[in-house]
This record gives C-alpha cells, sequence and structure tokens, in this order.
C-alpha cells in the first residue's frame, strides 16, 4: 500500500493513534453548523441567478428553487470534503479531515454519498446516528461505519 501524507504526515499512523479521535465528536457539530451557514450563504448568489433564469423563461425556471439548496450543498460537498484536503471549509476551522480506513483518498463520490447518507440517516434514523459515537472508540457515526470511513484531528 503507498504512503500517503497530508502535511508531511502518514496518514497510515494517524488513523491508528487513539489520540486523533479527541473532542471529534464536538467538533463535527461545530463544524457542521459553520458548514450549514456557508452553503445557506451560497445559495444567496445562486438564488438571484435562478430568479433571473425564471424572468428570461417566463416563469420556467422557477423551477429551479425546488432542487437548488441540494444542488448547492452537494457541490460544495464534492469540492471540499471531495478534495484535497478531505474535510469542508468548516470541518478545517475545526481542525478535523475525513479519512478512509483503507488509505485511500476520498473523492467526490464518496464524500457526497457520505452527505446523501447522513441526511437519509437524519430522516429516518436521528438519535441513531449520534447515538452509534458513544459506544465505539473511533467516535464514527454511523455512516461512518457504512462507508470505511473515519473522522479525526487534523492537527493530531
Amino acid at each position: 500500500m503507498n504512503e500517503r501524507t497530508i502535511d508531511g504526515e502518514i496518514l497510515g499512523q494517524a488513523v491508528d493513534d487513539i489520540r486523533a479521535y479527541d473532542g471529534v465528536r464536538s467538533r463535527r457539530v461545530f463544524a457542521f453548523l459553520i458548514d450549514y451557514l456557508i452553503v445557506a450563504l451560497l445559495l444567496i448568489p445562486f438564488g438571484i441567478l435562478v430568479a433571473l433564469l425564471g424572468l428570461l423563461t417566463l416563469g420556467l425556471g422557477w423551477a429551479l428553487f425546488g432542487i437548488l439548496a441540494p444542488v448547492v450543498a452537494l457541490i460544495y460537498v464534492w469540492n471540499t470534503l471531495g478534495g484535497p484536503n478531505q474535510a469542508t471549509t468548516g470541518m478545517r476551522m475545526m481542525g478535523i479531515r475525513l479519512e478512509r480506513l483503507d488509505g485511500q483518498p476520498v473523492d467526490g463520490m464518496l464524500a457526497i454519498v457520505h452527505s446523501v447518507l447522513f441526511w437519509a440517516g437524519n430522516a429516518v434514523l436521528t438519535p441513531l446516528i449520534l447515538l452509534v459515537t458513544l459506544f465505539n472508540a473511533r467516535k464514527r457515526t454511523l455512516h461512518d461505519l457504512l462507508l470505511g470511513t473515519v473522522v479525526i484531528r487534523a492537527d493530531r
């Protein structure tokens, strides 16, 4: 297996270090709130574009308002979580990143599936998503367990 590094740190070692999980649960919550705010702010210019498109198409473009929020959120996740830092802007601010247990980089598709499973899980099993973190050493959520990922501290 090839060793991957971020900022000079060998990733396989970080995933196995129990110190990499200190405070991850609360940092994930704050990162989510920051990312939620960023997506909400991104909706403003895209909403203006859709409104103008609706005017140009005599109202047909306004149908895009129904899918605007999920599309903007998925594009944001694809470009941030699926990028080289393996973290959204909120995750970077909180000093955490997503890692795959097999050592491969997180790509855009895995980032999208991770996000969709998070939202689908919250729609169906809200308490279970977070309760799972209380019973495993790596503080992995249900969708982390399903995808073979883990969130670790970026500074450890």
